[in-house]
């Protein structure tokens, strides 16, 4: 049966992938930006209100990767908080009968070990994404508040990191696993040096994004009220990564040469994931080397490596 959806950071990597995945399930789709709603305005979704919606998936944040949280941390504090607080306020307002689907980030999170989901409010996290790390949190406490007080529907997702085609193209800076892909093929094509931040060791996750919308849209019509990792189960380090970048497209391994200067982010980012098992059991992840192959092969069809 056809919703009413509303999502806001319809523009980004996952918006789009949602978007697209909703829209030819014959969804009615209100797809917000920045530029056609500025939630930083108190007032700014009253223009949407023509419609009721079913489900409301609120991705938009003021992030970027790389290091951007760590230069920019009292205006991602004033940023994230009015999105959120807008967003729960026109919620609660005048869509209360909409479940709402929010994001947090595992950075969220105080240590490296045991990141299950409830650890997720203990603790202090690293103070260079502290700013952004606590916005987030608080969109959480706002979720737990507005369905205590109003009986409102919500559920409150982690992701690992996302990967896969489609990509942002407009100049930001790229998760590891893009600027991986990005060095390495311009090592190749134009000879470059390839040089990766870290000693290599440091340890991820990678959730490709067609399984992450796959299990999105099943968490989001079953599940309510609930805060629940969306990780991949496994986790590899960055030479590892690398290692089978290079594998597929043709790069001796052994030139890279790796900067132990450079800001590399937490050691380890690995997601538990046995509440995610107990409401899907069975779910089935695309095998990291073919999600690679399918984001290299995009990366040489738009000549994405050019990008710098």
């Amino acid at each position: 049966m056809s919703e009413n959806i509303l999502i806001t950071g319809a523009s980004g990597f996952m918006g789009k992938a949602l978007s697209n995945r909703l829209a030819a399930k014959g969804n009615h789709l209100v797809l917000l930006n920045s530029k056609s709603a500025d939630l930083t305005k108190e007032n700014s979704l009253l223009g949407f209100n023509n419609l009721k919606y079913d489900r409301i998936f609120h991705l938009a944040a003021w992030t970027q990767a790389g290091d951007f949280c760590l230069h920019h941390q009292g205006e991602q504090w004033i940023i994230n908080q009015q999105i959120n607080t807008s967003t729960l306020t026109w919620w609660q307002k005048y869509q209360p009968q909409a479940k709402l689907i929010a994001f947090g980030t595992s950075v969220s999170y105080a240590t490296e070990d045991n990141l299950s989901e409830e650890n997720y409010m203990m603790g202090i996290p690293n103070e260079k994404f502290y700013s952004y790390a606590m916005s987030k949190r608080m969109l959480y406490a706002g979720l737990i508040s507005l369905n205590r007080q109003f009986g409102m529907k919500y559920l409150y997702l982690v992701p690992s990191t996302l990967y896969g085609p489609n990509y942002h193209t407009d100049g930001r800076q790229m998760h590891f696993i893009f600027d991986l892909i990005r060095k390495i093929i311009r090592g190749k094509e134009y000879g470059e040096k390839v040089v990766l931040w870290g000693d290599g060791y440091q340890r991820r996750e990678l959730v490709f994004i067609d399984d992450f919308i796959d299990i999105l849209l099943k968490l989001s019509a079953s599940v309510d009220n609930e805060i629940i990792n969306l990780g991949a189960g496994k986790d590899y380090n960055i030479r590892e990564f690398a290692s089978k970048i290079c594998e597929i497209i043709g790069y001796d391994f052994s030139m890279i040469a790796f900067d132990t200067s450079k800001y590399v982010g937490a050691k380890s980012k690995f997601l538990r994931v046995d509440k995610l098992k107990t409401f899907l059991p069975g779910q089935e992840m695309t095998p990291l080397e073919k999600g690679l192959e399918k984001t290299i092969e995009w990366f040489y069809q738009g000549k994405f490596y050019d990008l710098v």
